[in-house]
């Protein structure tokens, strides 16, 4: 009799496994869902220099290196081989986003601006922050001011005769006195 009891368990172990769906109807782990449920969570990854239409447009040629700096920020790769070279790279990788890559190049010829390579798909900042925001508002925006209607119904403000007095305006409580905080000045002589 034990052990048919002990074996009641295992059977019942056995006869879930064929309510389990086939490993080849599982959708992969690099999809969407994990075992059709699961949304698994992705690392934001942003490197690199953010460049749009508006910053690029400030640089001109006969620029030196580092008012280039000022205006575009350090460069994410300076070549020890290739001096006269610096490149902005920018990568992102946002969940609900487009993936983007960007490649902005400055050639400089001794410390001045010789050219600065542009791909044509830069976004100005709009673009940009549309772009990657993943964050789409629904309906109106909150209202913030009120209308001349709800202005009028607001109470009448206090004026200040109806206001209480403070404990700081009556003084200090009967009994208590205090010194002063600064010590009176030495007299001259003494």
């Amino acid at each position: 009799m034990r052990p048919l009891l002990a074996s009641l368990p295992l059977i019942a172990l056995l006869g879930g496994c064929s309510l389990m769906p086939k490993w080849d109807s599982l959708p992969a782990i690099t999809g969407e869902k994990v075992l059709g449920v699961l949304t698994p969570y992705r690392v934001e990854v942003v490197q690199g220099n953010v460049l749009t239409k508006e910053m690029v447009a400030r640089v001109k040629p006969g620029m030196p290196k580092a008012q280039v700096r000022d205006l575009l920020g350090s460069p994410l790769l300076t070549d020890v081989f290739h001096e006269a070279r610096w490149d902005y790279v920018f990568t992102i990788r946002r969940q609900g986003a487009q993936p983007q890559q960007r490649l902005v190049v400055a050639l400089f010829d001794g410390d001045k601006l010789k050219s600065l390579d542009v791909p044509d798909d830069l976004p100005d900042e709009k673009e940009f922050v549309a772009a990657v925001n993943t964050f789409k508002p629904s309906g109106q925006p909150p209202k913030l001011e009120l209308s001349e209607a709800e202005r009028e119904a607001l109470p009448p403000p206090k004026r200040s005769a109806e206001i209480a007095p403070t404990a700081a305006a009556e003084g200090p409580a009967p009994g208590r006195v205090y010194p002063p905080l600064d010590a009176p000045p030495a007299k001259a002589g003494s």
